[in-house]
């Protein structure tokens, strides 16, 4: 006889052969079971929260590949004449689309990804014939350049999204992200065990990955976060990263062979331009600020006669650096690489305005393309 609680099977029937034993399951007061493992899951899940929260955390959006496939959607989904930026890290956390919206009456897309040449999304737009509005490609010549594309796969994904993806990243963004400030990757169980000290171990070097550097928004609008800017030691651990993916390494390429990758990624630069150029697409390509050893590794592995200068030749698209307009230059680079917030809104009211005086406005001139003297 089995009793309430036996754990009856589909073998557990008359003319099976070989039956399945049948275990019974001991009477337990499962609702005071059940609550009071989720009173535990709530303290742990609180206790990792408030642990953030202390630390300088507050409930923001992570830059996912969902979230930048929710506004490449928009230019197809009849937006395409819209102002659009494409960039690396640079360009998308150091242009704020509030600050360009009070400027213009419109809010830019932004398609920027950290560590990821732009040049895989000039392709992508060059592509869609439903884009034929005004483009901003950021330039850090590192990535650029050197072809880097750390975060390539959001264009993979965006074909392939499936409508389960979808709704999930609908659900987080309306409902999870905006509570959680422990909802990111950088504070994520498994990542902060893997950047602990642990010990060195045969075929395994310890190696620290970059940290949060900035805040995103739902729509993607990105600035430094305030930690990287007040707090010291943090700062120090940003500068302490960059020197390290700065230092000369074994596997560097040499610069033969660097020029050499740098003008194959020109010549599809020029190809995709060409193309948008064709259906009418304005390109104007943004060398947005560096300082420091970051400066000083673009300027020794990537000099502006042979890149930045070449590019706006080949394409016949316009540019602006910033080393040619004095109100780019000076702004706040707490870790050398990006603009502080305050320092970010100042820029994009700066860019926006020689983008209008002298680019895309009504008076600007006629004929572009050639790099500018200093202003």
């Amino acid at each position: 006889m089995r009793g309430d609680y036996a754990r009856v099977t589909a073998a557990d029937r008359p003319g099976v052969a070989q039956p399945v034993p049948v275990r019974p399951v001991p009477a337990q007061p499962w609702g005071r079971i059940l609550l009071g493992a989720v009173l535990i899951l709530v303290l742990l899940v609180g206790g990792w929260e408030a642990y953030w929260r202390a630390y300088g955390v507050k409930p923001g959006f992570a830059n996912s590949f969902g979230l930048w496939a929710m506004q490449r959607r928009r230019i197809d989904q009849g937006e395409g004449a819209a102002t659009v930026v494409i960039s690396d890290s640079r360009l998308f956390f150091d242009l704020q689309l509030p600050v360009w919206e009070k400027l213009d009456g419109k809010r830019p897309i932004q398609l920027g990804l950290e560590g990821t040449t732009a040049l895989i999304f000039l392709e992508d737009l060059a592509d869609d014939p439903k884009f034929t509005g005004r483009l901003l490609v950021g330039i850090a010549p590192q990535v650029f350049f050197g072809g880097h594309g750390y975060r390539a796969g959001a264009l993979k994904y965006f074909k392939r999204e499936s409508p389960s993806q979808r709704i999930g990243q609908w659900l987080s963004v309306h409902l999870i992200e905006p509570r959680f400030a422990f909802y990111d990757p950088d504070f994520a169980l498994e990542t902060v065990l893997e950047r602990q000290a642990w010990p060195e171990r045969p075929g395994r070097t310890w190696r620290m990955e970059v940290r949060k550097l900035a805040v995103t928004e739902a729509d993607r609008n990105t600035y430094m976060w305030d930690k990287v800017e007040n707090d010291p030691d943090y700062r120090a651990l940003m500068r302490e990263i960059w020197l390290r993916d700065l230092a000369p390494g074994d596997d560097d390429p040499p610069p033969a062979k660097e020029q050499e990758n740098a003008m194959k990624q020109i010549e599809r630069a020029v190809k995709a331009v060409h193309t948008l150029q064709a259906r009418g697409v304005k390109v104007l390509f943004v060398r947005s600020p560096s300082t420091g050893p970051y400066l000083e590794y673009d300027n020794r592995h990537f000099p502006r006669k042979t890149s930045w200068d070449v590019l706006l030749a080949r394409s016949g698209a316009p540019g602006i650096h910033f080393e040619d307009y004095r109100e780019l230059q000076g702004l706040e680079q707490p870790e050398w690489s990006h603009l502080s917030h305050a320092a970010a809104d100042e820029y994009t009211a700066s860019l926006y305005r020689i983008i209008e005086r002298d680019f895309w406005g009504p008076a600007a001139p006629a004929i572009l393309g050639a790099p500018q003297a200093m202003r």
